[in-house]
């Protein structure tokens, strides 16, 4: 059977992640070791101690989620002789997670993906005064629907879907008035659910232009290889492998919609059944199970992921 390794992105964060992984294995200590000296600072220290407050700041997550994955890919390499060049069709990440996912690949060091993912973090949270945007999921809602949620609120302002993330839960970002606007509308279109969300930006939507032009400058900054796998790409929902499209597309991602939904559609189209969420929580696990009918997600985020993840591997 085929299998994805995919990585997750923001949200999946929690104090005290990965530091089992680190106190059990030396290799993926290596790996947090390599995120602190990178950022000059004791991140770890954040992520394994808190406060959750700090851990939170989009400049902390981010870079602190890709170290968990890295550290649990290099346990699943050690532990259970996987290799991504051998065991995965593809590599997937959701948002922030692309990054991780290109780490994992090799078209990016580990130390320089701590480092993007920095800028990446403090050029999100300036792009926008804090209160002038807002995100809020609508949940019972099909895409097209949501967008037209979307497309309706806006009037003159920005709102657009921010994450198609599958089994009917769609993410819209823009300015708060227009945001605000589609949550109620979306209660009158049979959404389920429609809540703003808790986020201190809103990511994914044209308001992040700013974002979008830091990153194209670090971006351009960095050697980035063909990665050892095709990467399924956030904007495209379909798999690129050269390195000039890699940057271009990352710098996209920045104001574009992560289609989640479609990435995972796609990579069952093309034969992979068990997708390895590699890192942080189960999320993407349980999105999995919404998208593609009869295949399985596998959390690998602990000590005690690695026996079944090396186990699921050999079938």
């Amino acid at each position: 059977m085929t299998a994805a390794f995919t990585f997750p992105g923001q949200g999946s964060q929690a104090v005290g992640m990965g530091k089992a992984l680190a106190e059990a294995f030396p290799v993926a200590r290596a790996v947090f070791d390599e995120v602190d000296a990178a950022l000059s600072e004791k991140l770890t220290t954040v992520i394994w101690d808190g406060p959750a407050e700090t851990l939170q700041l989009t400049e902390n997550a981010q870079p602190a989620l890709m170290a968990v994955s890295l550290a649990a890919l290099r346990v699943l390499e050690s532990e259970a002789g996987s290799s991504v060049a051998r065991d995965a069709a593809y590599v997937a990440g959701h948002s922030l997670g692309e990054y991780s996912a290109l780490a994992a690949a090799g078209s990016l060091t580990i130390s320089d993906t701590a480092r993007l993912l920095r800028i990446r973090g403090l050029a999100m949270q300036k792009a926008v005064p804090v209160g002038v945007g807002a995100m809020a999921a609508l949940l019972g809602l099909d895409y097209e629907a949501a967008v037209a949620v979307a497309d309706e609120a806006a009037q003159g302002q920005i709102c657009q879907a921010a994450n198609d993330n599958g089994g009917g839960q769609v993410v819209v970002s823009g300015d708060k008035a227009a945001v605000d606007r589609a949550v109620e509308i979306a209660k009158t279109r049979g959404a389920k659910r429609a809540m703003l969300l808790p986020v201190s930006a809103p990511f994914h939507c044209r308001l992040m232009q700013p974002a979008a032009d830091a990153m194209a400058r670090a971006l351009a900054e960095v050697s980035i290889a063909k990665p050892a796998v095709p990467l399924v790409s956030n904007v495209l929902a379909s798999a690129i492998s050269d390195p000039d499209e890699i940057r271009r597309r990352l710098v996209e991602q920045v104001t574009g919609t992560v289609r989640w939904r479609e990435s995972v559609a796609y990579m069952a189209g093309h034969g992979v059944t068990r997708f390895f969420e590699i890192g942080a929580g189960k999320v993407l696990s349980g999105l999995v199970k919404r998208i593609a009918e009869g295949a399985v997600g596998i959390a690998v985020g602990g000590p005690n992921d690695i026996a079944a993840a090396k186990d699921a591997l050999a079938r």
